[in-house]
Order: C-alpha cells, then structure tokens, then sequence
C-alpha cells in the first residue's frame, strides 16, 4: 500500500515491466481531508487494508510505502510523489518504486505477517555474512538501524541501545533499544548514551564507550526501515477509528517510536521544535499515542555493514547524481540515462540526463540534472541546476544553481502550463505569519520584497494561497499560468533573469499561482502523457540505433 498524506487522488499505473514481484496486489491509498503527516496516512492505510480485505488484512505482510508528501525540500517531485523519482540507470530508468522493491526482496520470506514501513526518498544498501539473515519475526516494533556520522543523526532518528543486547560484533546484530530520539542535537546523542565509538575495524564498541577520536570516529545509529507485528497495527487502527478525524499532522518515526523503549519519557510530546507546522491538538495526540504505546518493545536490527543514503533535498539529489558520491558508484548511476544526448557533450561525466530529448549545440553544465525534459540547440544551461518537466525550444541562457519544473494544470476546463523557478538553495518549507516579515524570504538571492516589485507585484495579503497563515515562497503566487509548456517556461525564466540583473519584468496581466495551487490544479495525466512522448521519441531511436540505421545517439 502506498500511502499519501496529500488529500489528493493518486494515479497507480501498471509498470511497462509489469505488475508488482509475485502479482503481489498493489494499492494507493490517498488522504482524506487535511494533511494527517506519515503517521496519520499510516493509519489510514490500514483502515483502507481492512475495509478492502476484511479480517484477512491480518494474515498479510504488508510493504507500506510513503509516497513523499508536498517535497518541499525536493518540489520537482511534488507533483507526482517522491516515490516516482526516476533513478539515472535503467532502459527504460528505473523509478524509486523498483528499487525499494528490489532491495527488499527477500524481507516477506523472513517476515511474520505484519507492516513493514518505509519512506520513498531514501535508499538502504547493506552486506551481510552467508549465514545471517534480516528477520522481521518479533513482537512490537523492529527497526534497521545504520551507523552514521553525528551529523546525520541529527536530522534522523537515533537509537539509544541497550548495551547488554549489543556487542558491535558481525554484520548483522539484533538488540533492543533503551530509547530513540527524533532529530537530537549532539548534546542529547552525547548525554543519553546514543554515541559509539567506531574502532580501526569496520566494527563498532559498545554504546557509551569512550576514545581516542583521532583513531576512533564517533557515530551513532540511524533508522530508516520499520516493522510493526499485527498486534501492533491493530492496536493503533483502533486508536485511529476512535479518533475520528485527526486533528493535526503526525509523525510516524518521531510521535510513533519516541513511545517505545524502557527509556521513553512523555517529553518529548510537548516539544514542537521539529515540526514545521504546529497544530493545537498535536500535543494532546502525541500523549494519547505515548500512553497507547508505552511499554511496547522496540526491537533493532543492527546492520554494522550498511549504508544510508537521503535524496530527499534538491542539494543531496544534486550530488548523488551528479558528484562522486558512494551512492553512485555503489548502484552504477550513469550520467546518460535512456535518452537522446549529443555524442559532442558526452564526455561530461559530472551530470544526470534522465528521460530527455536533448539537441546538437545545446550545452549541460557540470553538476545539473535534467530529467524528462525537450532541450533546443540553443540552449545552455547553467552548473548544479535541475530541470524537470520542461520544454525549451528557445534560445536562453539558464542560470547556475537554478531550479526549473513544470507542471500541468487545469483551473478551468482545459490543460494549462504553469513552471516553478527557484534557486536550487531556496529554503520553500521557510514562512513567516507577518507581510511586514517577508522581507527574512530570499528567493535566487534576493529579498523576496525586492523581487515584487521588480515583476510589478503587490505586497499583500491576498498574494498568498493560504491567506495570512503562512507566507512563504510555497504560498506565493508569482508564477504565471501559460496556454503552452514552452511559454511557461520562458516567462519564468523571464521573471528569474529579472533578479538576477535586477531589471523589471511585469507579471501583470497573468493569472498567478502558488506552488502549493500548482499541486492543487495539477493534471496528472497531461504529465504523464508528455513523458511518454518522450518515451516514445527516445524508444524509437534505440529501436534505430540496434539496427544501425542512427548513430550518435545514447
């Protein structure tokens, strides 16, 4: 089940490369209402499992995928969720569906019947002994857990092991955990026990152990993967009946699992600090959910030889395609992925094409993505910069660290363009509750203000989708609706240029929309259409090039 914690329909297609492993049944499970956070469309995927299959939903093991939210951190994949990321490998490429389902492949024969949780914008790899094995057999919660630098512990969860269940021997281990902690700072990690000492040898000691830090890098154990036996899941299905309509967005790592542990305090109920949209009613649902879970064990899977990889930000997409990160050298991601490239321009190793048509004379910059996308002969395209959905036939130059995606949409009864611009840095998850505040956004570099009034904008309240709730570069509406997909993108540009030589350029005359309206008005089935033009375009050409019949194409 795929569950989206958007309140939106999600289009399930069958893959060209056929129904999922074993004719496996497959489900989208969309939101109903407000957004419920990973925690709440958790629930509400199992209460879709059981009002499809009744009570046999209990005998299933069940692969629950979170389809990624509004991605704020990563907006090309807004649209279509975060699960759909084409991965630069594969002809056709690969979606991060397939992958997730190949690196957990042989899960279901070690799993009792139960949900095995998983988010869709991160990626496990992991090597373990002939003889060991990665068994989901216990009750409660059981969960991977992954040795990290501090830094990333910070902005994951944390498990604070129990050192009588943990020796830091062999590839794979299985403990308990005494505590985890959701996004803690290096002082928490350091005071509660969570940081261990990695030795000369691949092998950690024991949590709490001290040493030299020349010789000995401190880390500590991350999570990524979970499992809850049926016990379990029924117990917060129940919750969720008796509940009604949630009231606010939960977190199915943080509000689920700071819970468990003999470790597990009811503070961290109250402490807001990680979330980015703060509800009236989310302490009193995390204290409902800690009295509900309390006492329930928290088992871990330690997998001393494995490694955790996050593409969930448009910096850590940018790098794992396109720099020389362990990630794409471990899984062979190309820099030409299924698509038609110019030989003259193949010699650039540091990019990601993906998808895309690109002609002769054009020119990628090192470190960009392009994905899905028509590239004209006179076009270039700046460094580290992510184009996506696009279609650009004219001549332009486009900026470094730029961020361009289009989106389908349909505000009235026929399919319009609309393509969000940003710099690749631009924080959209930033809002504040004041106009006079705006001025703290910065968008490609600039004060966001500063950039109203070169497109001819007024500052006001009614410039934001959400109304004087939160003002942010996600709720603004600056970009401008197009009859085509070129024009979309050409005004958008237009509008960047503007900033970047601080020269006017009035939107006046357009109708504007948010990003967050962009999703709302979104044509699913438009998008997909004009990726499979380019499908097509791209098959042909290999069909030819087999032959011989079309050389210099890739």
């Amino acid at each position: 089940a795929a569950a989206c914690s958007e309140p939106r329909q999600v289009p399930l297609r069958r893959s060209e490369r056929g129904p999922a492993p074993g004719g496996a049944p497959a489900a989208a499970a969309p939101g109903r209402g407000r957004r419920a956070g990973n925690g709440g469309s958790t629930l509400h995927a199992l209460q879709c499992l059981e009002e499809e299959y009744g009570d046999q939903w209990t005998s299933f093991t069940v692969l629950l995928i979170h389809s990624g939210g509004y991605s704020q951190r990563l907006p090309s994949a807004s649209a279509l969720g975060k699960i759909f990321t084409a991965l630069p490998f594969g002809d056709p490429v690969y979606q991060m569906l397939e992958l997730k389902l190949a690196m957990y492949i042989d899960f279901p024969r070690h799993m009792k019947p139960g949900v095995l949780i998983t988010c869709s914008d991160d990626i496990e790899l992991y090597s373990t002994g002939a003889t060991e094995t990665i068994t989901f057999d216990r009750p409660g919660f059981t969960a991977l857990a992954h040795p990290s630098d501090l830094a990333v512990g910070t902005t994951h969860g944390v498990f604070v092991l129990d050192p009588s269940s943990f020796s830091g021997k062999g590839g794979v281990e299985y403990g308990s955990c005494y505590r985890f902690l959701h996004k803690p700072d290096v002082e928490t990690m350091q005071q509660s026990g969570a940081v261990c000492v990695r030795r000369d040898h691949p092998q950690l000691s024991s949590p709490g152990s001290r040493g030299d830090s020349g010789t000995a890098p401190e880390c500590v154990y991350t999570d990524s993967v979970f499992y809850m036996d049926h016990s379990t899941a029924r117990q917060l299905l129940l919750f969720y009946k008796q509940m009604g309509t949630l009231c606010c967005e939960i977190d199915a790592y943080g509000d689920f699992l700071q819970a468990l542990g003999p470790g597990a305090t009811p503070d961290y109920t109250k402490n807001t600090s990680n979330v980015s949209k703060e509800d009236s009613g989310l302490v009193g649902v995390r204290q409902q959910l800690y009295s509900l879970l309390r006492g329930t064990s928290l088992n871990v899977i330690v997998l001393n030889n494995s490694q955790f990889y996050h593409i969930g930000t448009t910096q850590e997409y940018l790098f794992h395609f396109t720099d020389e990160s362990k990630l794409r050298f471990e899984l062979d991601l190309q820099p030409v992925a299924f698509s038609i490239f110019p030989d003259t321009a193949k010699t650039l190793d540091q990019l990601s094409i993906i998808q895309s048509i690109l002609e002769p004379g054009c020119v990628i910059g090192p470190g960009s993505v392009i994905e899905y996308s028509r590239i004209g002969p006179e076009v270039s395209v700046g460094k580290g910069s992510i184009v996506s959905g696009s279609c650009i036939h004219f001549s332009v130059d486009i900026p470094s660290n730029c961020f361009l995606s289009s989106v389908s949409v349909k505000v009235t009864d026929r399919v319009e363009y609309v393509t969000m611009a940003f710099g690749v840095g631009d924080d959209l998850k930033r809002s504040v509750k004041l106009l006079s505040d705006i001025r703290s956004l910065r968008f490609f570099g600039a004060s966001f203000p500063e950039c109203l009034d070169l497109w001819s904008i007024e500052a006001s309240d009614q410039l934001f989708s959400s109304g004087d709730a939160c003002l942010g570069l996600w709720t603004a509406r600056i970009f401008p609706v197009c009859s085509t997909l070129s024009e979309s993108v050409r005004i958008s540009l237009n509008m960047l240029n503007a900033v970047q030589h601080k020269s006017a350029f009035k939107l006046s005359g357009f109708q504007l929309l948010s990003v967050e309206e962009m999703l709302t008005y979104k044509d699913v089935e438009d998008m997909l259409k004009f990726r499979k033009q380019i499908y097509d375009e791209i098959y042909g050409c290999n069909v030819c090039v087999s032959s011989g019949s079309l050389p210099g194409k890739s």
